[in-house]
C-alpha cells in the first residue's frame, strides 16, 4: 500500500513502507511535484533514491511538456532475461571460464566492438541508421555515428551487468542490464542543455536547473520526442544483440541449449505517451518498470542478492509501474569509503564475479534490502520466478 504526501503542487503517492528514503530525495520529489505541467500525482517506487534532476524510482505524468533530465542520459536503459533448459546439475565445478568467455565476446565499460558482429550490423543498417542520420542532420552536435554503430551489443559500466542465474527449479537464466550507451548519453545531454537554455530564455526560475523542460508544440520538443524514441529502440536492440551473443557463448559449453518460453525485455529509464485515469499524458519512468496487468518485468537485486521475474498487477495508482531494482542506499563514493575489499569478497562468495576495488561501489551492501523493496510493492507485482546469481559480469 502507498502513503500520500501532500505538496505545494500535485500529491506524491509513495510505496516506501519499510524502506529508507533520504531527505534529499524527498526534497527532490517535492520540487518535481510543484512543476505546473505535472498531472495527477507523482508515483514513487520503493527503490527511490536521489538522482540527477529527477529522483530515481519516480513515475512522472506530464501534459504539455517533458523534462529531458527526468528521462536522463542513459535513455532506454533496462533489463532483459531469458530462461534456458540448462539445469544446475549440468554446471561445471568452476564458472570462471564461462565468465571469461562472455567477457571476451561482449565489450564492457567504455569499450566498443572493433567490427560489429553480424547481428549488430543487421540491427544498425536495417533498424537504426536511417533514423540516426535524420537526427544528426538536424542536430550535428549529437554526431557520434561510429560509436553508435559499434556499440550495439555492448554492456557499459557502472551498475550495468550480465548475469547467469538459477531459479527456484534450478533452471539457468541469462539476465542483463544495459541501455543506449554513448549515443544515448549524447542525445540526453544535448537536449537537457537545450531545455535549460529555453527555460532561462523565458525568464523562468527553477528550484533545480535540471528540471528544465521542453514545451509541447515547439520544434525542440518534437525533435526530442523523435530522438528519445530512437534511443529507446536502440537500447532495446543493444540488449537483444547482447543476449544473442551470450547465448552463443553458452552453447560452446552446452551445444543443445534451448531457450524456453519466458523472455523479457523492458525499459526502466524512458518516456512514452500513455493513457491513465482517462487522460493522455507523457509518462516518464525514471528507474521504474511498466507493470500492466499480466505484463512480465524484471526486478534485480544487487551483485549478491536475489532477483525476481515479476508479473504486473496493473495498479492504476502507480501508473501501472513497479520498481526497477533494489535502489542505492548510499552513493558510490560513500560505498567506496565505507566498505573494504574483504567485505565485498565475503558478500559475493557464492558468485563468480569481479572481486576487486573497482567494483566496491556496486557491492551488495550499497543497495537496499531487496526483500523489503519487494514487500513494499506487493500490490504492484507478483513474483513469478526467484533468481540467484552464479555469474556476474560488470564493466
Amino acid at each position: 500500500m502507498h502513503e500520500q504526501i501532500e505538496t505545494s503542487g500535485v500529491p506524491i503517492r509513495a510505496w516506501t513502507r519499510g524502506v529508507p528514503v533520504e531527505a534529499e530525495a524527498r526534497r527532490q520529489l517535492m520540487n518535481i511535484a510543484a512543476l505546473p505541467f505535472v498531472h495527477g500525482h507523482v508515483a514513487v517506487m520503493p527503490d527511490v533514491h536521489l538522482g540527477r534532476g529527477a529522483t530515481v524510482g519516480s513515475v512522472i505524468p506530464t501534459k504539455g511538456a517533458i523534462i529531458p533530465a527526468a528521462v536522463g542520459v542513459d535513455i532506454g536503459c533496462g533489463m532483459a532475461a531469458v530462461m534456458t533448459d540448462v539445469t544446475a546439475s549440468q554446471l561445471p565445478d568452476s564458472l570462471a571460464a564461462v565468465r571469461a568467455a562472455i567477457e571476451a565476446v561482449v565489450p564492457v565499460g567504455q569499450a566498443s566492438h572493433r567490427e560489429p558482429p553480424r547481428a549488430a550490423e543487421k540491427a544498425w543498417t536495417r533498424r537504426h541508421r536511417q533514423g540516426y542520420e535524420a537526427i544528426e542532420a538536424r542536430h550535428p552536435k549529437i554526431a557520434e555515428k561510429k560509436s553508435a554503430a559499434l556499440q550495439i551489443g555492448t554492456l557499459g559500466g557502472g551498475n550495468h551487468f550480465i548475469e547467469l542465474c538459477l531459479d527456484e527449479a534450478g533452471r539457468l537464466w541469462v539476465m542483463l542490464h544495459s541501455g543506449s550507451r554513448n549515443i544515448g548519453n549524447r542525445i540526453g545531454t544535448y537536449f537537457i542543455a537545450m531545455a535549460k537554455e529555453e527555460v532561462e530564455a523565458a525568464g523562468l526560475r527553477l528550484p533545480d536547473r535540471d528540471l528544465a523542460w521542453l514545451g509541447e508544440g515547439t520544434q525542440s520538443f518534437k525533435d526530442y520526442v523523435e530522438a528519445v524514441g530512437w534511443a529507446q529502440d536502440y537500447a532495446r536492440s543493444n540488449r537483444e544483440v547482447m543476449m544473442a551473443g551470450v547465448l552463443d557463448v553458452l552453447r560452446l559449453t552446452w551445444p543443445e541449449l534451448r531457450t524456453l518460453d519466458v523472455a523479457v525485455n523492458c525499459h526502466h529509464n524512458y518516456v512514452e505517451r500513455e493513457e491513465h485515469f482517462g487522460e493522455r499524458v507523457w509518462l516518464t519512468r525514471k528507474g521504474a518498470v511498466s507493470a500492466r496487468q499480466g505484463e512480465l518485468g524484471i526486478i534485480p537485486g544487487s551483485m549478491g542478492a536475489r532477483s525476481f521475474i515479476v508479473r504486473g498487477l496493473g495498479n492504476p495508482q502507480s501508473y501501472q509501474s513497479c520498481s526497477h531494482g533494489a535502489g542505492r542506499v548510499m552513493s558510490r563514493t560513500a560505498a567506496k569509503e565505507r566498505f573494504t575489499l574483504d567485505e565485498h569478497i565475503a558478500a559475493t562468495a557464492h558468485v563468480e564475479c569481479r572481486k576487486d576495488k573497482g567494483v566496491i561501489d556496486e557491492t551488495p551492501m550499497a543497495y537496499k534490502d531487496i526483500d523489503a523493496v519487494m514487500a513494499a510493492q506487493a500490490d504492484l507485482v507478483e513474483v513469478v520466478h526467484t533468481l540467484r546469481q552464479i555469474v556476474c559480469v560488470k564493466g
